[in-house]
């Protein structure tokens, strides 16, 4: 169930990031009764942002084929990244 919390309770600095950190989700703070923001702890923003960033990334990949751009083959990129800067650098 999520909490929620009013904007006054944040004075208590300490109290409100120990709350944060035992939390397994956002605590939502409301000011005057309505939603002003969200609070979360590390592990909860990167498990679940970092897996919305995969699925962004994934529906750009669908929508560039869907649009008729051919795909890039992993191996061949890399191969031809390593010839570019050997020509630049040297072997690597």
């Amino acid at each position: 169930m999520p909490q929620i919390m009013p904007i006054k309770e944040l004075k208590d600095t300490s109290k409100i990031c120990e709350k944060v950190k035992r939390s397994n989700e956002p605590i939502f703070i409301t000011k005057n009764g309505y939603g002003e923001m969200v609070i979360m702890n590390m592990q909860f923003y990167e498990r679940n942002f970092a897996a919305a960033e995969v699925r962004f990334k994934l529906k750009e990949a669908e929508d560039e084929i869907a649009a008729g751009i051919k795909p890039v083959d992993g191996l061949q990129m890399f191969d031809e990244l390593e010839k570019e800067l050997e020509g630049e650098y040297g072997r690597l």
